[in-house]
């Protein structure tokens, strides 16, 4: 009998101080198993092989509640199911409305914000500004913080009076509606 499946047996039987003896044993081939795992992932994946292992980990090895492990390979079949079933929740996670669904983030570069490239550009972006502060001042008044003050975000919050996660739904909409705006008068 291996060492790994003398130590489950012990784990099985409710036995915490061996449960800190299995890791090390089975580490590299949990790791070369979450790698392979993960190899089939989108890049958008952002968990780590390390994390998977520590989660899949924990969720086998849970001393209160004991499991019969019929041997080295129950184990690391089980292992292997465990990190698939991570990597589904975390799918259907980032796959809910809640976190974007199927949108993908657009990465602004801050220069190209923060200066406009003509006095058309600029004088577009002041109507459309002045358009924003009729349907929300308050978005209105963080644009210009943001852009005209060269405030950071945290800045702005602080000095409009509003919470962070506030300030980050303000910037988001403030951006959307004056590029919007702007196509349109383009």
């Amino acid at each position: 009998m291996s060492d790994v499946t003398q130590i489950l047996n012990e784990i099985g039987r409710g036995d915490a101080h061996t449960a800190e003896q299995l890791l090390p044993l089975v580490y590299d081939e949990l790791r070369r198993l979450a790698a392979q795992k993960l190899s089939g992932e989108t890049p958008a994946q952002t968990l780590s092989a390390t994390a998977l292992v520590h989660e899949a980990y924990i969720r086998l090895v849970d001393v209160d509640r004991p499991t019969d492990w019929n041997g080295r390979g129950h184990f690391f079949a089980a292992a292997a199911e465990a990190m698939r079933r991570i990597l589904v929740e975390q799918a259907r996670r980032r796959a809910c409305v809640k976190h974007g669904g199927e949108l993908k983030r657009e990465a602004i570069e801050p220069n190209l914000i923060a200066t406009p490239e003509s006095s058309k550009n600029l004088l577009a972006l002041d109507e459309a500004l002045e358009r924003l502060a009729a349907a929300d001042p308050q978005a209105a008044e963080f644009v210009k913080l943001r852009y005209f003050a060269g405030l950071t975000i945290p800045q702005a919050a602080e000095l409009l009076g509003v919470s962070p996660r506030k300030v980050d739904f303000l910037w988001a909409f403030a951006r959307a509606w004056l590029r919007r705006e702007i196509d349109i008068s383009s």
